[in-house]
This record gives C-alpha cells, structure tokens and sequence, in this order.
C-alpha cells in the first residue's frame, strides 16, 4: 500500500519496478521483520529481574529523555510540516515521539510490578508515575499532541489494571481536559483543524482542504475500490498520502471490503494481545481442590497489555480522522503508514507480545505434563472485570504460577 500511495504526479522521472521491489520501503519492511523476529526472542521476564545497569529500564529512560531533548537542537532536530518532530544523526532518521510511545509501556509496567502494594494510594502511589509520565507526554505534545494523549491514556490504563483506583484518574480529568484545551488554543494550526473538523466546507481550500479531499478519496473508491495503484487521489490531491492519511487510499483502492479488512486486522489483534495478557489455567493443588492461575506473570501482563493498547488505539484513531470522526491528528496507522521507525518499533513490541505467548504456552505445557492442569480457561471468555481483578491480584497470581511450576517437574519426577 505504501508504494501504491507513492505513485504521485510529482515524480518526473517515474517509477521502476526496481524501485517499487529494492527501494527504501521495502529495506524497512525487511528491518520490521528483522525487529519482529527479534522481539519473539527477548526474555520478557528476565527484563524485569535484572538490576541497576544490566536492566534495560534507566536505558530506556535515557534514550526517551535524550531523543525529546535533541528534537530541538540546531542540526539534529528537523522540521517536517512546521512541526519539529524528526531528529537526523548522519543517515539515521526517527521521531522521537516513537521512542516515547513505546518504550513507555515497559517503564510503566516496571513501575507497577516494583511499587504494586501502593498503587491503590492517591499521592503515594498514582501520582508520582503519572507525573513521570506527563512530563514526556508533554514535551511530545509540544510538537504532537495526538501522540502525547495516547502515550498519557495507554499509562493510565495500565495503571488502573495494575492495581491504581479508577476514580484517582477521574478526579484529574478536568485538570487533563483543561490541560488539552489550553494547549489547542495557544496554536493556531490545532484551532484551524477543530473548526475544520466542526465545517470543513466552510474553508473548502484552505483548513478544511485535507478532510475534504479525504472523504472524496474514501467516496471515490465505493464498495468494490478503484484497484490497487489505480487511486485518483493521490496524484496531488490528498495531502501525507503515504503516512497519516493512508487509510483514505486503502478505502480508495481497495473499496469497503479492504477497508473492513483492515480495521478487522486491528481488532483481532487487539483481542488476541488482550487473550495474551490475561491467559489463564485450572490446576489441581495438593488438597484436591482445583485453583484458577495466571500463565503469565505480572510485569508480562502489563507489557502486552500495554503493546496491544498502543497498537490498537493509534488504528482506531487514525481511521476516525482520516473518516472525518476526529479532527485532525498527527498520528499514523500502524504498519502500514509509511514510517522506518515506526515500523520497527511497532514490529519489535508486537514480537515480545508474541514472546510472551510463547512463554505463556510453555507453562500451559509444563502443568498439563505434570498432571495439574485441569482445565484450560479461555483467556477471550474471561470478562474485563475478571481480566482487572486478576491483575490487582498480581502479588497471588505470581506466586502461585511459579508454585505450580515449581512443582511440575518433581510431579512429573515422581510418575
């Protein structure tokens, strides 16, 4: 789709079928595939046990804080659209808002595991990570505030599931909406997209310009689509084709049923990261009685439901501006927006979701040899509210699965 986007008019020398197979989209595509294997083959636990320089999480801190910060040194940081949001080192490119989105669901998920028996305290324990957390967040809102509210939300959430009251995070709403509302109207170009939202034939050439031709791109494609590399709209009609506004040239191109299919994508996905993070299993203790565990631990938990969270709701908010539901946001549909970094991140999150899969599945197997396992319990019929509570319970669940374990291989000794 990215190189079905990219066949403008602007390009005088054309395109070659070298250039659609070997160009830069496709070495990244080969990076996010590379990032996805590697993903699938980090320790996601053992991330969490180690300590002081060896663990990831100051690393990860660093890289965050130093990325926001060089965004706005001359010769490093780059202004893209009149927005500083690229910094350039040689011939590596990214957005530092990248690094923020997703290394903040692991700092977070840290944070919980370590502090778990005071998150339900407002001073103590909910505020001092959701401090951490909107001081990046706000630096990123500088200059992307769509990025900055999703980073702010996926905390809060992970927050809640892990132990954090949910009425705390009600009590600061207004100061939040208040926040938001003053940054909105302190810039310009953030007021212009909410009147363009509210009537975007208003100023049909001007701020509503981009919305406009948007929906005439999703009209044009009808139920069948016009066929994949034969959109019309693209050819310098609609703005950031290839990134923010993809999804208007998949609805183009590949009618309501490419467009169904990828929300479809985004959604099963959601599910299955959601399945992942609260897997479950019955087992049988020594007494008889039979007792429901986690197959994951708890920092796993919070990381994949974190990951999936990102993913899921940066979808869902593109595909709401692109269809003229939200104004408009600077936030890119993933995998499939034009973008190196994020495409490597997302793909490297997505492989640790799936790490931690593989993980949850060797337990299951462990416990099923040693003949304690009753009853697999299906993460998807689990309810939202089982799903939380399993997560307050974090300190239990932990210890019992490593009890059932532990215990397996002496059962299976003893057969």
């Amino acid at each position: 789709m990215v190189n079905s986007a990219s066949l403008t008019s602007t390009n005088g020398a054309g395109v070659s079928l070298n250039d659609l197979l070997l160009g830069r989209n496709t070495w990244f595509a080969l990076a996010a595939a590379a990032a996805l294997w590697l993903g699938t083959r980090v320790p996601v636990e053992r991330v969490f046990s180690l300590r002081g320089l060896a663990s990831p999480i100051p690393w990860i801190v660093l890289v965050m804080f130093l990325g926001l910060v060089l965004v706005h040194v001359p010769g490093i940081g780059r202004e893209v659209n009149g927005a500083r949001r690229w910094i350039t080192i040689g011939p590596i490119g990214l957005q530092p808002s990248e690094l923020v989105k997703w290394g903040m669901p692991v700092v977070i998920a840290w944070h919980c595991c370590r502090r778990a028996g005071g998150l339900g305290f407002f001073w103590k324990g909910f505020i001092p990570p959701l401090l951490f957390v909107s001081a990046f967040a706000g630096l990123v809102a500088l200059q992307d505030l769509g990025t900055a509210v999703l980073i702010e939300v996926v905390a809060i959430a992970m927050l809640i599931a892990a132990g954090a009251r949910f009425w705390h995070a009600l009590l600061l709403l207004p100061a939040a909406c208040a926040a938001v509302g003053a940054l909105i109207i302190t810039s310009p170009y953030r007021v212009n997209r909410i009147l363009a939202y509210m009537d975007p034939f208003a100023d049909a050439q001007g701020k509503g310009y981009h919305i406009i031709q948007s929906m005439a791109a999703i009209t044009g494609g009808g139920l069948p689509g016009r066929g994949l590399g034969n959109g019309v709209q693209k050819f310098g009609y609609l703005p950031e084709a290839t990134t923010d506004f993809i999804y208007a040239i998949v609805c183009e191109e590949l009618g309501i049923g490419g467009a169904i299919g990828v929300l479809a994508i985004f959604v099963m996905l959601g599910i299955s990261g959601l399945a992942i993070a609260t897997a479950t299993a019955k087992v049988k203790e020594n007494d008889g009685k039979t007792k429901v565990i986690s197959l994951v631990t708890n920092f796993e938990s919070l990381i994949a439901m974190g990951f999936t969270l990102t993913v899921t709701m940066q979808a869902l908010i593109n595909a709401a501006v692109v269809t003229g539901l939200a104004p408009t946001k600077g936030i890119a549909l993933p995998l499939i927006s034009r973008g190196g970094t994020g495409w490597i991140l997302t793909a490297l999150s997505l492989g640790m979701v799936a790490s931690i899969a593989r993980a949850s599945d060797r337990r299951r197997k462990m416990l099923a040899s040693a003949g304690t396992l009753v009853e697999n319990i299906e993460s998807t019929s689990t309810s939202a509210g089982e799903a939380v509570t399993a997560l307050h319970n974090s300190g239990g669940q932990s210890g019992a699965l490593a009890g059932a374990l532990a215990v397996a291989p002496l059962a299976v000794a003893t057969k």
